[in-house]
């Protein structure tokens, strides 16, 4: 039986430079836009993670992938709060 593994890239505050402000930014791996709620989230939590989404760009964008953030975890490092037997 085959599985499909799907790999879910993180991104942390630190990874794009703290930026302090809202919106549309290029990175080695695409456009990836910050919004406000993105960084009270960041400023409340510097340490948390967000899932990073890719997304269709609109035809007349420039060329490349974008991305935008999903879920997050504030606590990316720490260990599971439970164990298994």
């Amino acid at each position: 039986m085959a599985v499909d593994k799907t790999t879910v890239d993180k991104i942390t505050w630190d990874r794009v430079g703290r930026v302090t402000e809202p919106g549309r930014y290029i990175y080695t791996f695409g456009w990836l836009t910050i919004t406000a709620g993105d960084l009270d989230i960041w400023k409340q939590y510097p340490h948390a993670a967000f899932t990073l989404l890719g997304h269709q760009a609109e035809p007349d964008e420039t060329v490349g992938e974008e991305f935008h953030l999903g879920a997050f975890d504030i606590t990316p490092d720490a260990p599971p709060p439970f164990t298994t037997h």
